[in-house]
């Protein structure tokens, strides 16, 4: 199991900084040979499932998730999404939060706890290297693209 925060500030609204980052569709684009479908109808609340499905052919699995804290930000006050990842080789969870940054920014911090089934404990220190450099490519993708 690893633990990771990855910090980052945009040139964003919060609300736009938030929609960037919680358009769970978006995902697929921004992260190589994954593709997320949402299975519970919008808008995306707690209670939302989304999925995605990473890798190519036999060697593909689903990373299933679920909202359990929907927060978006409002009247210039942080927002918090919290995900819990219920799949059958992907566990943890993940929190995206937006607050005001320096300078009329955004400041996003993503935090996860990742735990990847059949992984031994001695792999961890390359799960945390690929996930924080994945993820933090991701969340720069994400904030980069409207």
């Amino acid at each position: 199991m690893v633990t990771f925060l990855l910090e980052r500030t945009a040139p964003l609204p919060l609300d736009e900084a938030w929609r960037r980052l919680t358009e769970w569709p978006r995902h697929g684009d921004v992260v190589p040979l994954t593709r997320v479908s949402v299975v519970t109808p919008p808008p995306t609340r707690e209670g939302t499932v989304f999925v995605a499905r990473s890798g190519l052919g036999p060697l593909s699995f689903d990373d299933r998730m679920e909202v359990t804290v929907w927060h978006p930000p409002a009247d210039g006050e942080p927002g918090l999404c919290r995900l819990e990842k219920r799949g059958r080789v992907v566990l943890g969870w993940a929190e995206i939060e937006v607050r005001p940054g320096p300078g009329g920014r955004t400041r996003v911090v993503w935090r996860e706890e990742l735990r990847v089934r059949f992984l031994p404990g001695f792999a961890d220190p390359v799960l945390e290297a690929a996930a924080r450099s994945m993820f933090g490519r991701a969340a720069n993708a994400l904030l980069r693209r409207p």
